[in-house]
C-alpha cells in the first residue's frame, strides 16, 4: 500500500524523477529549467538593450560574466545561511563547493550576476543603470521558470491544504538523489495529504512582475535603474508572504525565516532608491567604428551583398558609448547626425542629456573634430 490513496482526487502532480542519464552524464530538470530561464533573460536583455541603442550581441559579453558570478553568489549566499550543513557538527566544509547537490539562493544570485553585469558594463562602455533596466523583466522570467525546477525536485512546498490545487509530494531517496522511493510494488511513495505549492505562487508571482515592469517601463519611461527597482520592489513583496508560506527548514531570527527578513529589507532598500533617484530614460549612441546607425535600404534585396554587410556589422564594434536623450537618439536614429559633444566646463551638474543644436561653440567657432564627424555622416549613410 502506498500514501497516495490518502490524497484526495483532484490534485497537483509532481514528477517522481528529478534526473535522467544520458550515458555517464546525469541530465538535472533543475539545471536545464535554470539553462531555460538564462536563456530568455537573455533574449528578453538583448532587445531591450538594442532598443536603447546597444549594439547587437552585448548581452552575450555580460552573461559571460554575470551568470558565473551569479551561481558564485548564490552558492555564497547560501552557504553563509545555513552553515551547519557544512561547518556545524558533522558538516563538512568541502560539500560547500558542491553546487549539483542542490543549494542556492536567489539573494546572493541577483548581488553577485549584478557583480558581474557591473564588470562587464564597463568594458563594454555600457552605464551599469541601463544594463539593469534592460534586464528588469527578463529576470522575474528567468525565475519563473527556475522555479519549475523546485517542482521536479519535490521541494520547496507549504503547508498541508484542502485545496483543489494542493500538490503531491513524493518521498524522495536519499541514497539516488533525483528519484522519488519506491514501495514493493515499484511504485512511487507519496508523502500524506496534499501541500501548498508554493513554488507555484512563486512562478506565477514571477509573471505577474515580468507584466508589471514591462507596463510601467512603458507608461513612466522608467530610466537610471529605476526599472530594475519596480522588479526587486515586486519581486521582494511576493516573497515575503510565500516564504511565510514554506515549511521546509530554515533558519530564523526571533521566529520568523531569514527569508522574510531579507526579502523585507531589501524592499525597503529598492523603495528608497526608486523614491529618491529621478531622471529619464538613458539612449545610447555608440563611439567609433560604429557610430554610424545603418539605414534601411530601399533597393530590390537580390542586390544587396548581405554577406558584406554581416561582416561590416561585426567589424564596427562601438569603442564606447554616449548617453543621450530619447529625442536626440531618434534623430540620430533618422538623419545619422550625433549631437554635438558638451564642451568642457559646459556640464551644468544637470541629469539633462545634452540638448541638441549646432555644436558651434560660444565663442562663434566651430571643433574640428565635430565638424568632420557632420560632414562624413551624410557619404556613410549613402555608401
Amino acid at each position: 500500500m502506498t500514501y497516495a490513496s490518502l490524497s484526495p482526487q483532484a490534485a497537483l502532480p509532481s514528477p517522481s524523477t528529478a534526473v535522467w542519464q544520458l550515458g555517464p552524464v546525469p541530465i538535472r530538470a533543475y539545471a536545464l529549467c535554470i539553462i531555460v530561464g538564462i536563456v530568455l533573460a537573455c533574449w528578453v536583455t538583448e532587445r531591450r538593450l538594442r532598443q536603447r541603442g546597444v549594439a547587437p550581441g552585448a548581452v552575450l559579453d555580460i552573461a559571460v560574466w554575470a551568470v558565473p558570478t551569479g551561481i558564485i553568489g548564490a552558492r555564497i549566499y547560501h552557504v553563509l545561511t545555513s552553515p551547519e550543513k557544512y561547518f556545524g557538527a558533522g558538516g563538512d566544509p568541502m560539500k560547500a563547493f558542491a553546487i549539483w547537490e542542490g543549494g542556492l539562493g536567489i539573494w546572493g544570485a541577483v548581488a553577485g550576476g549584478a557583480i558581474g553585469a557591473w564588470i562587464a558594463a564597463r568594458q563594454l562602455g555600457i552605464p551599469f543603470s541601463v544594463v539593469a533596466d534592460a534586464l528588469a523583466p527578463g529576470l522575474p522570467l528567468a525565475q519563473a521558470v527556475g522555479r519549475i525546477g523546485n517542482w521536479f525536485n519535490n521541494e520547496l512546498y507549504g503547508g498541508r491544504t484542502t485545496l483543489p490545487w494542493g500538490l503531491e509530494i513524493h518521498r524522495m531517496d536519499p541514497d539516488n538523489p533525483g528519484h522519488a522511493l519506491r514501495d514493493d510494488a515499484g511504485q512511487p511513495i507519496l508523502e500524506p495529504g496534499l501541500y501548498q505549492p508554493t513554488f507555484l505562487y512563486e512562478a506565477l508571482w514571477n509573471l505577474g512582475v515580468v507584466a508589471l515592469v514591462l507596463v510601467l517601463d512603458r507608461k513612466l519611461r522608467l530610466g537610471r535603474g529605476r526599472a530594475f527597482a519596480v522588479y526587486v520592489m515586486g519581486y521582494t513583496v511576493g516573497r515575503f508572504w510565500i516564504e511565510l508560506m514554506r515549511t521546509d527548514e530554515a533558519n530564523q531570527i526571533f521566529g520568523v525565516r531569514l527569508n522574510v527578513w531579507t526579502a523585507a529589507l531589501v524592499f525597503l532598500g529598492a523603495l528608497l532608491y526608486f523614491v529618491r533617484v529621478r531622471g529619464p530614460r538613458e539612449y545610447l549612441i555608440p563611439l567609433g567604428a560604429a557610430a554610424t546607425p545603418t539605414p534601411p535600404t530601399t533597393s530590390d534585396v537580390s542586390q544587396v551583398d548581405l554577406s558584406e554587410q554581416e561582416a561590416g556589422a561585426r567589424a564596427a564594434a562601438p569603442e564606447g558609448y554616449r548617453v543621450v536623450s530619447e529625442e536626440q537618439f531618434r534623430t540620430w536614429q533618422d538623419t545619422g547626425v550625433a549631437p554635438p559633444e558638451p564642451a568642457d566646463g559646459d556640464d551644468d551638474g544637470s541629469d539633462e542629456p545634452a540638448p541638441t543644436g549646432d555644436p558651434a561653440r560660444a565663442d562663434g567657432t566651430r571643433d574640428a573634430h565635430d565638424g568632420e564627424r557632420a560632414d562624413a555622416r551624410p557619404a556613410d549613410r549613402d555608401s
